[in-house]
């Protein structure tokens, strides 16, 4: 790994989010190479076309609304591109990534973190000053 780096989210890139507020023990589905879950109280997330969920806890304190159903990452994240394949344990389950995609985690100790490509990540985040 090239070591932990902070950035933060491009502003004006905000998604669709609702919360699963709804009495459900929740489902699981499979994406990003691994098995994914979700609970009540979970938000479902369309970022782009992309659709996924977020474990309540990290999404409202990572996640400010802008307006009704739009919300926008907030605060930093810290990031590394992985020198080789591997999984990351997620929240939700657990994702696959290829050498040169970049682990990024909303936590500075390696917690609550996510894998995406360099294409999306450069997309999405830049460097925190």
């Amino acid at each position: 790994m090239d070591g932990l780096k902070k950035y933060r989210r491009k502003p004006g890139a905000p998604v669709t989010a609702v919360r699963l507020n709804l009495d459900t023990e929740g489902f699981a589905y499979t994406k990003w190479g691994g098995r994914q879950s979700c609970k009540a109280g979970d938000w479902v997330v369309d970022n782009d076309g992309e659709i996924y969920t977020i474990d309540a806890e990290s999404f409202e304190r990572t996640y400010r609304q802008v307006s009704p159903g739009r919300y926008e990452k907030c605060g930093e994240v810290w990031a590394e591109q992985a020198a080789e394949a591997g999984s990351i344990a997620t929240k939700e389950g657990a994702t696959e990534y290829s050498a040169g995609d970049f682990l990024v985690y909303n936590e500075a100790d390696r917690r609550d973190g996510y894998a995406m490509s360099p294409e999306k990540f450069a997309a999405m985040y830049e460097p925190a000053s």
